[in-house]
C-alpha cells in the first residue's frame, strides 16, 4: 500500500510561523499516550519541537503510560483524551460502558510476523509451534484474522505473551519459533539482525478483498463523547496540529527521525527512524478524519466481530462525523 500525505498544511503552519497565540490564549489539553518506542508516540515529540500546538492555539501536555495505564487511566477519564486509541480497543470500551469516539486516524494496520528458524517458511509451518506475542494488543488480535484468512488454525500455535518491549529481544535471542511484531520494533529488529525473515501475511490482499479497500484504520485519537461536545473548536485544533506534523515528517525525514528518537538516541537508532519514515509502507502514516474512513472503520468493526474480539457491533457515535461530514 504506498501513500502520499499533502503538503497543503506546511503553508499554513508556515504562514502562522512566529504567529503562535499569546501563551495566556492557549487552550489546555491533556493527552495521554504510550511510552516509546511505539506509535502513539510517534508525532507528539514533533508536535512539541516544531511548536504545531501552539500553532493552532492549544498547549498540549503529553504524559505517557503503559497500555495497562494508559487503559486505565483513559477508560476511567483520568484522561479525556488518548492519542494512542487503537480503533478496535475504542469499539470494545463501548461494550464495557465508556462512552469515547475515535476522532481521527494516525497509522494504518501493518504487523508482521519474523523468524530465522529454517523450518518456518510459511505461516502454515507454526503448526505445532511457539510464537512470541503481545496478545492483548489490537496488532496481534488483527493477525489472528489474517492467519484465519490463510487457513492458520491459531489454537494449533502455543502464544508466548509478552510486553511489546520484550517482542524484539524475543527475536534477538531466538527464543521463539516466530515473533508476532509491528513498527517501530521490527525495523529496530532487522536493522539488528540481518537474517530475520518476514513471513508473507498478505495484509494488502486480504484486506482489498474484504473492504475493498487500501486503508486500515488501525491507531488514532479518541476522546470522552461528553469532552467532544463541550470543545468542538479544540478538537478541530487538535486535528490540526497532528496533521502538520504528520506532514512535517513526511517532509523532514532526517530531522523528524532525530527528534523522535530523542536527544540521547544513537546514530544508529536515529537512522533506523529516517528509514522508516521513508518507507510509509510499513509505517502507515494516514492522518485522516475517521467520518471520511467511516467505510474502512465499520470493516475493521466486522473483523473483531469475526474473531469475536469484539461482542457486538460499535455503535455510530464510536466514529467522529468530522472532516468532510462537517
Amino acid at each position: 500500500m504506498s501513500r502520499t500525505i499533502s503538503v497543503s498544511a506546511l503553508a499554513l503552519v508556515a504562514a502562522f510561523a512566529g504567529h503562535a497565540a499569546p501563551a495566556q490564549d492557549l487552550t489546555e489539553v491533556s493527552i495521554v499516550v504510550f511510552g516509546p518506542p511505539s506509535l502513539g508516540a510517534f508525532l507528539p515529540p514533533v508536535i512539541k519541537d516544531q511548536g504545531l500546538d501552539e500553532v493552532h492555539g492549544l498547549d498540549i501536555t503529553f504524559a505517557e503510560r503503559t497500555p495497562d495505564a494508559y487503559a486505565a487511566q483513559f477508560n476511567s477519564g483520568e484522561f479525556e483524551v488518548g492519542g494512542s486509541a487503537a480503533l478496535l480497543t475504542v469499539g470494545l470500551a463501548e461494550a464495557r460502558g465508556v462512552e469515547a469516539t475515535y476522532l481521527f486516524n494516525l497509522f494504518d494496520f501493518w504487523g508482521a510476523v519474523v523468524t530465522t528458524r529454517d523450518d518456518v517458511q510459511t505461516l502454515a509451518d507454526l503448526a505445532g509451534k511457539d510464537l512470541a506475542a503481545a496478545t492483548g494488543t489490537t496488532n496481534y488480535q488483527m493477525f489472528r484474522w489474517l492467519a484465519g484468512r490463510q487457513g492458520l488454525d491459531l489454537s494449533q500455535v502455543t502464544a508466548v505473551n509478552t510486553a511489546t518491549p520484550g517482542l524484539v529481544g524475543y527475536a534477538m535471542a531466538d527464543r521463539a519459533a516466530a515473533v508476532q511484531l509491528w513498527e517501530p520494533a521490527f525495523t529496530s529488529l532487522t536493522s539488528q539482525n540481518a537474517e530475520v525473515r518476514s513471513l508473507d501475511l498478505n495484509i494488502g490482499g486480504a484486506w482489498e478483498e474484504f473492504a475493498g479497500s487500501a486503508s486500515i484504520p488501525y491507531l488514532g485519537v479518541a476522546a470522552h463523547r461528553d469532552w467532544v461536545e463541550a470543545n468542538p473548536d479544540t478538537v478541530g485544533a487538535l486535528y490540526a496540529a497532528y496533521s502538520d506534523a504528520a506532514e512535517w515528517v513526511k517532509a523532514n525525514p532526517d530531522e523528524a527521525a532525530a527528534v523522535i528518537a530523542g536527544g540521547d538516541a544513537t546514530t544508529d537508532v536515529v537512522q533506523n527512524y529516517a528509514d522508516l519514515i521513508r518507507n510509509n509502507d510499513r509505517l502507515g502514516l494516514n492522518v485522516a478524519w475517521a467520518g471520511d474512513l467511516e467505510t474502512e472503520i465499520r470493516k475493521v468493526y466486522e473483523v473483531g466481530l469475526e474473531i469475536e474480539y469484539l461482542p457486538q457491533m460499535p455503535s455510530d457515535a464510536t466514529i467522529h462525523a468530522g472532516g468532510s461530514a462537517e
